[in-house]
């Protein structure tokens, strides 16, 4: 970086020093502010206009985006969704979202998801909003700060909005993969945001969800040839009971448990892998695998 942030003063700095430390001209910077929006001074009691270091922050990755040959408006469009700033939207747009769940206001989390996916895309909104918002409503659940059915309305919604997203993704000519939770098994978001971004790098998807018959599985993934079987489940307890049927299906299909019932012991034990960490990440490895 050309500057140490940090060390900007709390209150701002005027155009003219600003400029200075910046390393670009205060009429540029002017035109940047005016035509895209670059800048978000704050005004001092005076009513002068202040910049701060975040607005160092996002003319640091406008130049950069120049230097990569960018538009100044493709430039600034990236500057403006800069890492840090990207993260204090995430984080304005979580709160709405509970907020709008502990209200059961259907309108609300729309609204929310329909501004995150035009802002930062699919992708960046699943691993970013969605899922750390659905564990923090599961974690207040579980401290009784939310009531059951808040949770179930939370869960309904959203699970039902990333479903309209997955319309025909068993559509096209790539790799299928085959997706379901374990029989008892009734949480299925986390698994329907891994096809989703399966679907993305080209897979198709057959999701057969909560609650399915290992037989079921199997006979869907051997019935479309699939490339990946995913069998998912929050609890252990439910893949142990099924461990002589999942090893043995492990022995004729691609198969991987995830979720954190999927423990490294019990995957060692079957010998069946493990997707491990980050499901986002998982469907990156997997997708990147397939096409290499």
């Amino acid at each position: 970086m050309y500057n140490d942030f940090v060390s900007f003063p709390a209150e701002g700095l005027r155009i003219g020093e600003f400029a200075r430390r910046v390393g670009v001209s205060a009429a540029v910077l002017r035109a940047w502010e005016r035509r895209y929006g670059l800048l978000e001074p704050i005004r001092s009691a005076g009513g002068f206009r202040l910049y701060t270091a975040e607005d160092a922050e996002r003319v640091e990755h406008m130049q950069q985006g120049l230097d990569q040959g960018l538009s100044a408006a493709e430039a600034a469009r990236a500057a403006r969704a800069s890492p840090r700033r990207s993260e204090s939207l995430f984080e304005s747009a979580a709160e709405r979202l509970l907020a709008a769940i502990r209200a059961y206001d259907e309108a609300a989390v729309h609204e929310v998801l329909d501004e995150s996916f035009a802002a930062f895309g699919l992708e960046a909104v699943l691993r970013e909003l969605i899922l750390p918002a659905l564990t923090q409503v599961g974690r207040e659940w579980e401290q009784g700060t939310l009531a059951v059915s808040q949770e179930h309305f939370a869960s309904n919604v959203i699970r039902a909005r990333l479903l309209s997203l997955a319309r025909l993704w068993g559509r096209g000519s790539g790799p299928v993969a085959v997706l379901a939770c374990a029989p008892g098994e009734q949480h299925d978001i986390s698994l329907l945001a891994f096809g989703l971004v399966l679907r993305s790098h080209g897979w198709r998807i057959i999701f057969l969800g909560a609650d399915t018959p290992i037989t079921t599985l199997a006979q869907a993934a051997e019935g479309t040839g699939s490339a990946l079987t995913v069998l998912a489940s929050f609890d252990p307890s439910r893949l142990e009971a099924e461990s002589t049927r999942i090893r043995r299906l492990a022995k004729k299909l691609s198969l991987v448990l995830s979720g954190p019932g999927a423990t490294t012991e019990l995957c060692n034990r079957l010998r069946v892998q493990r997707l491990d960490g980050d499901l986002i990440d998982a469907a990156h490895e997997i997708a990147h695998g397939a096409t290499a």
